[in-house]
């Protein structure tokens, strides 16, 4: 009887080594990407009116602005992110791109992200500054800093003090 245990448990090990050897490995660069190009709306709201409204397939990317120079927007900025996303600057900066208009921003060192301070040579100047929300709601942190999701309305909104 213990001869027949020790042969079935033979038997059954080698059965699942096989099975487990002939598996399909899993790599890491199978899941999916979490920056991943999302489409978002984007719409600008500027002092007079609509400045621009469209929608944009974007992700995290590096930027570049006359003012701030260029650093990464992609929503590991201060930490917010673990990895690369989709961001409403990096959405906003492939915007102005593809559609061939201009923005504008502050780097900010100590916030790891940018100020938006033009867009389309509209100012935010001394009295105003560009909100930006997501979905109607202000974003908590700065605009390289917020995660993306594809569907998304992202708003760039001229705001008087």
């Amino acid at each position: 009887m213990h001869r027949t245990s020790a042969r079935r448990t033979m038997i059954a090990s080698t059965v699942l080594g096989l099975a487990l050897a002939s598996a399909p490995v899993a790599h890491a660069d199978s899941t999916p990407s979490t920056n991943a190009p999302v489409r978002v709306t984007l719409t600008v709201q500027g002092p007079d009116g609509l400045l621009f409204k469209g929608k944009i397939r974007t992700r995290g990317h590096g930027v570049t602005t006359a003012t701030g120079g260029t650093h990464r927007c992609d929503g590991t900025n201060g930490g917010a992110n673990p990895s690369a996303v989709p961001t409403p600057t990096a959405a906003l900066d492939d915007a102005a791109r593809k559609r061939h208009f201009t923005w504008d921003g502050t780097w900010y060192a100590s916030f790891d992200d940018y100020s938006v301070d033009a867009i389309k040579n509209v100012s935010g100047g001394g009295s105003a500054y560009w909100n930006i929300s997501v979905n109607g709601t202000s974003a908590p942190v700065g605009g390289c800093q917020f995660k993306l999701n594809a569907g998304d309305k992202v708003t760039f909104t001229w705001t008087a003090f």
